[in-house]
């Protein structure tokens, strides 16, 4: 299977490792200093799952040159959505499967006029990793799972040969027929964990457990699944406690890639997290008080550190 990863972060850099080793035909698609590294040294993956060094390392910075693909891991950051589906383009065959793994819930809506809904699937990414340094991605804890599918929520044949794909690579992947709900419940945790963690600059085990940070978690989930029901997407009655529950038992050194982007000096994706709870809680008449505080909080930081 030829596959395509498109942003080679943390997310990208650590689903297309595994399947690269595993045996698949991976071309990362980077830049800059990342790029440069990976051709000299490799990319290699820290994690605990197991270290994996990828030597040589198929990577470019030019879809071009790749041609038609299976399969493209869509892994950018959400502010560059519609300026990597244009150069993605070249890579897209009659039945190319582009998987968005981002954070939001609007990737695949934004992807669907520039390469047609057809090409488009949804996808959850559960991986916690960063790039520690151009060529390395630190993975924290073991987590490792792909949910994806079609998003009319039929099973098609591609979307089984990449659930084979992956599951043969180690990870835990599910090929879901309800990918909206999926998307949304990785929403109430992450537009939430995102927002209070990047506030407090503290990973989640400094402030879970705190009496006074707490109730952050619980109200910031409930307005997530408030606006997500008034949306008219169909998520479970214990969604609430579904997100708390795996808020207790995470890693306590899991931190969301927006806060270690914001402790980094750089570009934060608050508009299409905290930002667009903010935003669909207005069109639907729900209050967001705890999104909007972290909204208005961490905005001054939306394009990095102030000068």
């Amino acid at each position: 299977m030829r596959i395509a990863v498109v942003g080679t972060g943390g997310v990208g850099g650590g689903y297309g490792a595994a399947l690269a080793k595993a045996g698949a035909d991976v071309t990362f698609i980077a830049r800059g200093a990342h790029l440069a590294a990976m051709k000299e040294k490799g990319l290699r993956v820290e994690s605990p799952r197991g270290d994996t060094h990828l030597l040589p390392t198929q990577a470019t910075d030019d879809p071009r040159s790749v041609g038609p693909v299976d399969v493209v891991l869509f892994c950018v950051k959400l502010w560059d959505v519609e300026n990597a589906g244009e150069a993605i383009k070249p890579m897209i065959g009659p039945d190319t499967a582009v998987i968005p793994l981002q954070n939001g819930v609007d990737a695949s809506e934004r992807l669907e006029p520039i390469i047609g809904r057809h090409a488009v699937m949804g996808g959850v990414a559960n991986i916690s990793a960063t790039i520690a340094e151009p060529g390395v991605i630190r993975q924290t804890g073991t987590v490792m799972r792909i949910v994806f599918g079609e998003l009319d929520g039929r099973t098609s044949p591609r979307a089984e040969a990449f659930a084979a794909t992956a599951h043969a690579a180690g990870i835990d992947v599910v090929l879901s027929p309800s990918i909206l709900s999926e998307l949304w419940m990785k929403f109430i945790l992450l537009a939430s964990n995102a927002g209070i963690m990047s506030v407090a600059r503290l990973p989640i085990g400094k402030l879970r457990d705190d009496p006074d940070i707490a109730p952050w978690f619980t109200t910031a989930y409930e307005e997530v699944a408030a606006v997500g029901r008034a949306a008219g997407v169909p998520l479970p009655a214990d969604a609430v406690e579904r997100t708390l529950g795996f808020n207790r038992a995470a890693p306590p050194n899991l931190i969301p890639s927006m806060a270690v982007d914001l402790l980094r000096g750089n570009r934060i994706e608050l508009p299409w997290l905290s930002g667009k709870v903010v935003e669909l809680g207005r069109k639907h008449g729900v209050p967001t008080p705890t999104h909007a505080f972290m909204y208005a909080t961490l905005k001054p930081y939306i394009m990095g550190k102030p000068a």
